[in-house]
């Protein structure tokens, strides 16, 4: 059977001779970072919405990056019809043993938005001396045919935990998470796109997706 919106998806899966590549996320600030870093890939990077797919709802309850991963390209490779590309990412923090990882998204509880999570980050560190705030950025990105399987890809960001939230760019962590040379993910401006964990995940997709067109 046909998935939910299939047909209309593979009605329009070529467009200027470029393929079309679903994103399989409703976050802004990811949408912008993934097109900016794929747009030399060949494909058409669009979103379920821009389909007219209604998004699949996936609970994101796997215990690795890459199982959340898989499941969200899968879901939305079958609702759409088209390839899809889904990443997982979270903050790896050395102090709280790893926490939040893949629960970053949900650290603190529900009816957190981005700024009360970065909150409460700083709250269960108080004390903790910049020399034992080491953290690193993880990001796993699946890539799901529909019917298929997924390639994954992984890539990492090595820092540690600001004292106070500094930068006004970015989204997430990023105002909290202090490279080597001193400045926040938030601060270094278009620098990220060459450096983030996510860049580094999704370059090495890319590859995978040139060979797919």
């Amino acid at each position: 059977m046909q998935p939910a919106g299939g047909a209309r998806a593979a009605e329009v899966c070529v467009s200027e001779g470029r393929r079309r590549l679903v994103l399989a996320t409703g976050n802004r600030g990811k949408l912008r970072e993934m097109r900016a870093l794929l747009a030399d890939a060949g494909w058409e990077l669009v979103g379920a919405r821009e389909l007219g797919v209604p998004p699949p709802t996936v609970l994101e309850t796997g215990r690795s990056y890459a199982e959340n991963a898989v499941a969200k390209a899968v879901a939305y490779a079958r609702v759409s019809g088209l390839p899809a590309l889904a990443d997982d990412s979270g903050l790896e923090v050395d102090a709280l043993g790893g926490a939040p990882g893949p629960l970053s998204a949900r650290f603190g509880g529900p009816g957190l938005d981005d700024r009360g999570r970065l909150e409460r980050l700083l709250a269960a560190l108080d004390g903790v001396p910049p020399g034992r705030r080491g953290a690193r950025f993880r990001c796993v990105v699946a890539l799901a045919q529909p019917g298929g399987s997924a390639v994954v890809r992984e890539g990492e960001l090595r820092g540690r935990v600001a004292l106070a939230p500094r930068g006004e760019s970015g989204f997430g962590y990023d105002p909290v998470f202090e490279l080597p040379d001193g400045r926040t993910l938030a601060e270094i401006g278009e620098e990220k796109q060459e450096l983030s964990h996510r860049a580094r995940a999704l370059a090495a997709v890319a590859e995978a997706l040139r060979a797919a067109r």
